[in-house]
């Protein structure tokens, strides 16, 4: 795979850093977007890379164009807007790295298929560390062949790959992930807060949690950073809302009832609209410790 060069657009924490891996990894990181110029033209000096004004111009001179970006809306607009990815597409394979709509990715595959190009979705249950490593946790959807085919440029991406099916099932696949993940750090959140307020000492309890049916993953990643309110982001507020929002959206399609899943969607919805949906998706404490103003 090495001998393909590679796109990326999309270099935020996430796109940026899988950029920097490939390219410390030898792969020809050839093309570079994102929509603020600066960011591309500053990671382009670093790997000595090119940065482009125009997406299209990204297609014209990469065989591999991993995006990494926001949401449904921005997937549209650079496949779909004036200028667009897809201009040129023929024999192009796209690798979609950001948690969107199933649907949107079902659209994505049936229209490059029609372009002669092939796109594969990589949802990503990671962060901005095991993005610069190699090691991040990868979830791939599409034509199977397609996987196959992309799997070596996938493994020096990820410490662990599934291929769990067609096109829109890694969303799905993700979206439970973080909706369940969003739920466990609300809880969290809650737990802390509550010990705090009774004047428990957090460090025992935390100690306590770790060894009983209270532990969890978010335990490891985030008690420490609520305690001491550092909510420095690896993962977003903002995110955790649209995610567990897919995730409602997912269980309504099957007259499914979530009231977790919306109460957490509530709580990140409400910091988000509160204008701190940019901090770290522990900055839910805020919202459950007393005499914090979020």
């Amino acid at each position: 795979m090495k001998n393909k060069t590679i796109g990326f657009v999309g270099l935020g924490r996430m796109g940026g850093n899988m950029a920097r891996c490939l390219k410390d990894k030898g792969y020809n990181v050839s093309a570079l977007f994102d929509i603020n110029n600066s960011i591309a033209a500053e990671l382009a000096a670093e790997i000595s890379s090119t940065a482009y004004a125009k997406l299209a111009d990204v297609t014209a001179n990469a065989d591999i164009i991993l995006t990494v970006v926001t949401n449904d809306k921005a997937m549209d607009a650079i496949f779909f807007g004036e200028d667009n990815l897809f201009t040129g597409a023929e024999g192009r394979t796209f690798i979609n790295c950001a948690t969107l709509t199933p649907a949107v990715h079902t659209q994505l595959e049936a229209s490059a298929s029609k372009l002669g190009a092939t796109c594969l979705e990589a949802c990503m249950a990671s962060s901005i560390p095991q993005a610069r490593s190699g090691e991040l946790f990868l979830m791939i959807g599409g034509q199977e062949a397609d996987f196959n085919a992309n799997k070596p440029l996938l493994d020096d991406l990820s410490k662990a790959l599934h291929y769990v099916g067609a096109a829109g099932k890694a969303s799905e696949v993700k979206a439970l992930v973080n909706m369940v993940m969003n739920i466990n750090t609300a809880a969290l959140a809650e737990g802390l807060g509550i010990g705090d307020a009774l004047g428990i000492d957090l460090k025992m309890l935390c100690d306590i949690f770790s060894q009983t049916g209270a532990n969890s993953r978010v335990l490891e990643t985030d008690a420490e950073d609520m305690i001491i309110r550092d909510h420095d982001c690896y993962f977003s507020a903002s995110h955790a809302a649209k995610d567990s929002g897919i995730a409602l959206g997912l269980a309504a399609t099957q007259g499914i009832n979530a009231p977790l899943a919306q109460a957490t969607f509530d709580q990140y919805t409400k910091l988000t609209e509160m204008g701190k949906g940019e901090l770290d998706k522990s900055g839910i404490a805020e919202l459950t410790f007393q005499g914090r103003n979020a």
